[in-house]
Formats: C-alpha cells, sequence, structure tokens
C-alpha cells in the first residue's frame, strides 16, 4: 500500500509595531524550541512560513536561529514557504503591490537562506479567486486555505486528502486543504488520538496527504501551552510516534507533494477565511444572529455538515464595521495609488531615486494586517499597532514628490468629500461630514498621528462581562470562561456616540460637569456634534466649516490653518435662541502610554501621567512624549474651563479581556453669552531630543 502523507505547514508571525519584549517571549516560549525539536528529529519535515517581518527580527537578533533553520532547509528536512512579506491581506491590498510583497520575501529568503519558495502562506486565510492570477503572476505553484473553503464549494470532508487545481482567467495555483480536524488535534489532544485519525484516513486514501496549516505561537506561547508541549514533551512524543508509524506514514514537504503526485481535481472557491472570521466582522446583532443559527444547525441531524453552508460577512466588512479600519484602508490605497502613478513615470534617478524606493518600502509596510481587523485575534484595537502603520503610511506620504494630491477628494468611500490640509511639517485630515471633525493630525518628521484613537463600541463578547457581573463568577460555564486581565473590567463600557476624532462641536447645558462629560451624559446637541458640516473654502493649508442645528436655531463655523508647525482653529456657535448653556471643541489625543512616567500632561496644576482625569481654569495644557520626542502645546483664547479624561475601551485577545487606552478626551469651554460662544484654539508641535536608550 502506498505510504500516506503528513504536512505540517506552520506559521510564524509579529506584527508591524509589536514590542520587542513580547517577541522576545514568544522566541522563548515557541519559536527555539519548536526547531530544536525539529532537529532531534530526523523523519520529521516541516513547510516553514515567516513573515519578513519576523524575519528581519531573527537576523537582527537571533541569526543563530536562521543558520539552524538554513540547515534543516539544506538537509531536505523543512521547506520554506513565501507569501506577502509585511504579511498583508493579499486581497485588500492593489495588484502591484501585491506582486512586490511577495517578491520582496521570496527574494529575501532566496539571499539569506539558499532556496525560493513555491508555496505562499495566505494571510488569515483570506481567499479571493482573483489571487490565484496573482500567485502565477509571482512565480507562486501553491497556497493553503482551510477545509472551510473547499466545504463551502460544495465538497465533502473525505475529498480533502490531497491537493486541487484552481484558476482565474486561466492563471494556474494548486492549493491545499488545511484539515481543521488537525487544527484542533494538534497540539491540544494526545499524540496518540492523532496517529489514530491518520491511520483511519490512510486506509481510505492510499498514498493520500493531509494537510495541517497553523501558527507556530500556539506551540508555546499560548497561554498553557509551553508547559504541555515542551515541559511535559508532548511535541517530542508525538514527533517521534510520526517516526514510529514510518511504515505507512511520511511527513512530507507540500512543494516534493504536489511536484511528485497527481490533483484531485479542479476546484472553485468562493471569498472566505475561516468560519470564525465570518462571524467576527459582523455588527453586534447580526454576529448573535449568525451564532445563534450555527448553533441551531449544529443541532439538525447531520448538523456538523450543514454548518459549512452558514455563512458570515467577508473579511473586508472590517471596513464597514469599524470606521478607523475603514480610515486606514483607504488612506494606504490613497498613498499606494500615488506611487503608482509615479511608477508610470520616468524612473527616477539619484537621490529622487532613494527617497521613491524607500517611501514605498514604507508603504508596503503600512500594509500589514494586524492593524486592520480586530476578532479573537487582530490588532484593531491595539493603539502601538494603528500607530506603526499610520507610522509607514506618514512616511512614505512624506516622501512622495511634488504636492500632496486634491485638497477635496472622498477617499474613505462614504459619499462625502474629506478636506486634506497639511505642509512639509503637519498633515491633516477634515471629516465635514461627521460633525466637521479632524480625523487625522500627522506630525510627519517623526511619522506620528497624534489623534488615532478608538470609538467605543458595542461587541459581541461584551455580553459577557455584563453576563458574570450579573450572575456572579461562580455562574460561568467552562466552555464560556470569561478571563479577564484585570477585575471590574465591566465598568468600562462605555459606547461614544461619535467616533473619536478631533474638534468636535460639543454644545450642552450649563448645570453639566466633568463627571457628566465623562460617563457620557452631556445631552449635548447631536445635530452639531454629529452633523454633516458644509465646506465653505478650501485650500492647501486652510479651510471653513458651517454647520447648522435646526432644532436649537444655532450654527457653527470653523476655521482651520496649517501653519508652519501649527494648527489654528477658530471655533463659534451663534443663536439667539441659545441660553444657559456651555460649549466648545473637544480634542482627542494619543500618546499612547498611560502610565509612562516619561508621557505626561503639563497643566497650571503640575505634572499628571496620561492616565489623569480633571478640571481646570487656564489658557492651556501640553502634552509630552520624552521617549518619541515629541511636545503638543495646546492653548486656548479666551481661558477656558477645562475637562479632561482617559478613553478605554475593553477588548479581547487569547489571553482574556482587557482595557486599552485610547488617548484622552480634552473639552476646553465657554459659557454662552448674548446668543454666542466663541474661542480660538491652537495646537503647537515641537520636536525634542529623544534621551539615550
Amino acid at each position: 500500500m502506498a505510504p500516506f502523507h503528513l504536512a505540517l505547514v506552520i506559521h510564524a508571525h509579529q506584527p508591524v509595531g509589536n514590542f520587542e519584549s513580547v517577541q522576545e517571549e514568544v522566541y522563548e516560549l515557541a519559536y527555539r524550541p519548536f526547531l530544536e525539536e525539529v532537529a532531534r528529529h530526523a523523519g520529521v519535515r516541516i513547510a516553514f512560513h515567516y513573515s519578513g517581518i519576523l524575519l528581519d527580527w531573527l537576523e537582527r537578533r537571533h541569526p543563530e536561529y536562521l543558520e539552524r533553520l538554513r540547515g534543516l532547509v539544506e538537509a531536505r528536512q523543512a521547506e520554506l514557504v513565501g507569501g506577502g512579506f509585511y504579511e498583508p491581506i493579499l486581497s485588500a491590498i492593489p495588484d502591484r503591490d501585491r506582486l512586490a510583497q511577495i517578491e520582496k520575501l521570496s527574494a529575501w529568503l532566496e539571499r539569506r537562506l539558499g532556496r525560493r519558495p513555491e508555496g505562499a502562506w495566505l494571510t488569515e486565510r483570506v481567499w479571493d479567486p482573483t489571487l490565484a492570477r496573482t500567485l502565477a503572476q509571482a512565480g507562486i505553484r501553491y497556497t493553503l486555505t482551510d477545509d472551510y473553503h473547499f466545504l463551502s464549494a460544495g465538497l465533502e470532508e473525505d475529498q480533502l486528502f490531497g491537493y486541487y487545481l484552481t484558476e482565474w482567467q486561466g492563471s494556474v495555483v494548486k492549493v491545499l486543504p488545511g484539515l481543521k480536524k488537525l487544527r484542533y488535534l494538534l497540539p491540544f489532544r494526545e499524540e496518540r488520538e492523532t496517529i489514530e485519525y491518520l491511520k483511519e484516513a490512510a486506509s481510505r486514501h492510499p498514498g493520500g496527504l493531509a494537510t495541517m496549516g497553523d501558527d507556530l505561537e500556539k506551540f508555546g506561547a499560548w497561554p498553557e501551552t509551553h508547559r504541555h508541549v515542551y515541559q511535559n514533551g508532548w511535541l517530542g512524543r508525538f514527533f517521534e510516534a510520526v517516526e514510529e508509524a514510518g511504515d505507512w506514514l511520511r511527513m512530507t514537504l507540500p512543494a516534493e507533494y504536489v511536484t511528485g503526485q497527481e490533483p484531485l481535481g479542479r476546484v472553485y472557491l468562493p471569498v472566505a477565511s475561516y468560519q470564525e472570521m465570518g462571524e467576527w466582522v459582523l455588527p453586534v446583532e447580526a454576529g448573535a444572529a449568525y451564532e445563534a443559527l450555527l448553533h441551531r444547525v449544529q443541532e439538525m441531524p447531520d448538523g456538523e455538515k450543514l454548518t459549512r453552508f452558514v455563512h458570515g460577512g467577508v473579511w473586508h466588512n472590517f471596513f464597514q464595521k469599524y470606521e478607523e479600519a475603514n480610515h486606514l484602508h483607504k488612506r494606504m490605497l490613497q498613498v499606494s495609488r500615488r506611487y503608482e502613478e509615479l511608477g508610470r513615470m520616468a524612473p527616477p534617478a539619484g537621490e529622487a531615486r532613494r527617497r521613491h524606493e524607500e517611501g514605498y518600502e514604507a508603504l508596503l509596510r503600512a500594509q500589514c494586517n494586524d492593524a486592520y481587523w480586530h476578532g479573537v485575534f487582530g490588532g484593531l484595537y491595539a493603539p502601538h499597532l494603528r500607530t506603526a502603520v499610520y507610522q509607514g503610511l506618514v512616511e512614505a506620504e512624506r516622501l512622495l514628490p511634488g504636492p500632496r494630491g486634491p485638497c477635496r477628494e472622498d477617499f474613505n468611500v462614504d459619499g462625502r468629500e474629506e478636506v486634506l490640509l497639511g505642509n512639509e511639517t503637519l498633515g491633516v485630515v477634515v471629516t465635514p461630514g461627521d460633525g466637521g471633525t479632524i480625523a487625522e493630525i500627522d506630525y510627519r518628521p517623526l511619522a506620528f498621528n497624534v489623534i488615532n484613537s478608538l470609538r467605543r463600541r458595542p461587541e459581541q463578547y461584551h455580553q459577557r462581562l455584563w453576563e458574570t457581573r450579573r450572575e456572579g463568577e461562580e455562574a460561568r460555564s467552562i466552555h464560556d470562561r470569561v478571563l479577564s486581565k484585570e477585575e471590574g473590567l465591566d465598568r468600562y463600557l462605555q459606547y461614544d456616540r461619535y467616533g473619536r476624532q478631533a474638534f468636535r462641536t460639543m454644545l450642552f447645558g450649563a448645570a453639566r460637569g466633568l463627571e457628566d462629560y465623562r460617563s457620557l451624559r452631556l445631552e449635548e446637541s447631536e445635530e452639531l456634534a454629529g452633523g454633516a458640516f458644509r465646506v465653505a473654502s478650501a485650500g492647501p493649508d486652510c479651510c471653513a466649516l458651517e454647520g447648522r442645528a435646526p432644532h436649537c436655531m444655532g450654527e457653527a463655523r470653523t476655521k482651520m490653518a496649517v501653519r508652519g508647525a501649527s494648527l489654528e482653529v477658530e471655533w463659534v456657535v451663534r443663536s439667539a435662541g441659545l441660553a444657559e448653556l456651555k460649549g466648545g471643541p473637544e480634542l482627542v489625543l494619543n500618546l499612547l502610554a498611560p502610565d509612562a512616567h516619561d508621557r505626561y500632561f503639563l497643566w497650571p496644576g503640575g505634572q499628571e501621567r496620561l492616565k489623569w482625569s480633571g478640571e481646570f481654569v487656564g489658557d492651556g495644557l501640553a502634552l509630552v512624549d520624552e521617549w518619541l520626542g515629541l511636545r503638543v502645546e495646546v492653548r486656548v483664547k479666551p481661558a477656558a474651563t477645562w475637562w479632561v479624561y482617559p478613553i478605554y475601551t475593553v477588548s479581547q485577545s487569547e489571553g482574556g479581556f482587557e482595557k486599552v487606552y485610547q488617548g484622552s478626551a480634552i473639552l476646553p469651554h465657554w459659557p454662552v453669552k448674548d446668543g454666542e460662544v466663541r474661542g480660538q484654539v491652537k495646537l503647537e508641535f515641537t520636536r525634542l531630543p529623544q534621551p539615550r536608550p
């Protein structure tokens, strides 16, 4: 009987902007011990995919790891798998950038580890039929998706022990189905269960192939897995069991299998990711309905087989669910278009060429997927990951020659024009249709967006925290445990009425105070705070907006101007009907680290860390980031009453629930007098000397 084949495609990735300490910890918990265990077993053969981000880090911090990996490749014990260098969702970036991402990783692997990859890892297994052409054009012969893609296309589980061909307009690529059963067995069940599963499959499919693609991090870096996988010896025992089954089982490398074996047929896969992703992208109510439907179908006769036809959303729905993700994505596309336009011109030479290549590299870096979405994984809620993407975008834009482009453009595809202001020092994105606010303020010398906040919104998993508070800790089901990194997170479950942007007009009752502001009880005029403003005038460095509030017979006017390293805003609300009110433009600024000693507020009362909440009267305050080397001074005329509080979201990760600082809400405000309230606000940016490391 022909031997049965097992292919393990193991994926390792760290996001752009992740903390050095986190990467080092994962290296010690998972990356290093896994490779060492593979080296101990001559009969074990693994296909490894590392994102280029991680490879660069390993080159810098652990070159000995790469030398060991190279040795395994030369011994034909390991295969290198390619993909997008900066781990983008390939279907979410332009064709030109797709090819550049794949070629960059392929060239890196060939240069440093001696092999050009034949296969490509598909980030988050997000498949789009057009990718067949992209991969073929890039010289990629095969990729891997979940078995869910194949089952959704109408295949049966027993038809997934091999590989298939797919094509787009005649461009062909081979596709391997990664088996969910194996993902759930490894490393969470005893090794004999996996061997029994494979032996049963081998009896039905002589010469067939069982493929699993999954994260290297789960072999040691996920909660409780290091002890199980290494200290208790699971991985060594599993490899020994595979070697002992050598009379009927062979570990194989995917490139060898797809070369030496015939395909099972031709297939056309739907746009999809893994099934859980289809739920995460849905709005809360739709997500709950989807989950309920999935459970109902599972309880039906043959329910497990039928669930493959219960589809949620597609990955791109994150741009519908999270306006912040959409803003990032559309800014990325906007910058990419500029580079594509330059690419059609004569190639630049000398210094211009260097700037072009450096800028395009920054753009590719900003396509790293993690900050664009959220589920159990995905880092949209992590400000440091969003910051890294913004840094890439701002740096790429800064290095572009000539003007930024049109000052009015609906780049975020919401049907309303945005206004782009700027000079060499500052870049500002104004969103008139969303309360006349500013969505982005970029300090270009440091490629830093000082707003970069996130709206507090309901998430489906928040229900578990509410239920825990009502029922008590012991009421939890073992299948629905609520793991929290701190107690009392439910008190942070507040939901904003608007996006967290800057210069939102807040007009509210004179009796309201700081606690009302902090707890979202201002009862402000929603027509001004969230209404659409009209662009009265716009140029490359200034614009004027007008908004109306018919119910209180009021109107707001805002003039914004970028001058050098300053953003100057004149703000006024007028109405003969206004009385017993206060108002002001709300700012949201985010220097990321609320507890750090080197990031703080300076206000008339002294110095406070960014987690500070308080009230004072004066003409200004400053935010200082000594680590980055930035000071943002906020000055107003006339002197105002100021309210300040930190914004915290509650999100989930594989480690449990956690609160995350998303910047500070800052509201200077004045009382209405004679039917009018007005003020001037100036944000001045100063680059500071950075402390020695």
